[in-house]
């Protein structure tokens, strides 16, 4: 089995993030072929990012049990635990998020 990990580019990671690092003017400007991601997008894209694991997962295992002979065991337990990392963090993301939501309403006023 032979698996590659691609670079991390962090540049890019922080430029996509819109995060404003220590030495960079508040001002600067977002390069032309980036968009700015609201929340709701970056959350929807997630979620969309975390079912597509489970389905490829889903059809690897349904593969493996019909003996097919493209796809190996181990590539499949890889995805299995892919999608299932991801849906932990998922619900994790979704715990915190309701509660904030929770303090939020119980904060007087």
């Amino acid at each position: 089995m032979d698996v590659r990990l691609k670079p991390f580019n962090f540049e890019q990671a922080v430029a996509r993030s819109g995060v404003v690092l220590p030495g960079q003017a508040r001002a600067a400007k977002v390069d032309a072929g980036a968009t700015q991601v609201g929340f709701s997008q970056a959350l929807t894209q997630a979620l969309k990012s975390v079912s597509q694991a489970q389905a490829q997962a889903a059809q690897m295992q349904r593969q493996v049990q019909l003996d097919d002979p493209t796809v190996s065991l181990e590539e499949t337990m890889v995805a299995m635990q892919k999608a299932q990392i991801g849906f932990q963090a998922a619900v994790h993301v979704r715990n915190r998020l309701v509660q904030a939501y929770s303090d939020i309403m119980n904060m007087n006023v």
